[in-house]
């Protein structure tokens, strides 16, 4: 699991999958507005002009030096919803993150975001 006192440290490191394939580079951690705890990252993949952000769950992630590995496979990752490498993502889109993944969503604390970026 990542710590959160560690979070910028592994920016800009490798993320690979369960079998140490490479997905992209480690983008931004997003955190649980309910308890400050990671809970996605973002994941920069595609071509160099045409970069886009990818969400993945850090909840079983293990940190090595120069990597963070992630417990979901490459291609399920690589389809996960997507925003440009400029854009935020809109409040109304993140249940379909976590439903991208199989994980229950609920809203932030009074209806509002769940996830905040770090």
């Amino acid at each position: 699991m990542i710590q959160p006192a560690d979070i910028r440290e592994w920016r800009d490191q490798d993320v690979v999958d369960e079998q140490g394939r490479k997905i992209g580079v480690l983008e931004a951690i997003y955190v649980a507005t309910s308890n400050d705890e990671p809970a996605m990252a973002t994941v920069r993949t595609g071509l160099p002009t045409r970069h886009r952000l990818v969400f993945v769950p850090v909840d079983d992630a293990v940190v090595g030096p120069g990597y963070v590995k992630v417990s979901y496979t490459r291609s399920l990752v690589k389809k996960a919803p997507s925003l440009g490498v400029d854009d935020v993502l809109p409040a109304e889109q993140e249940g379909a993150i976590f439903q991208h993944y199989g994980k229950t969503y609920q809203s932030g604390p009074g209806g509002g975001r769940q996830l905040a970026r770090r």
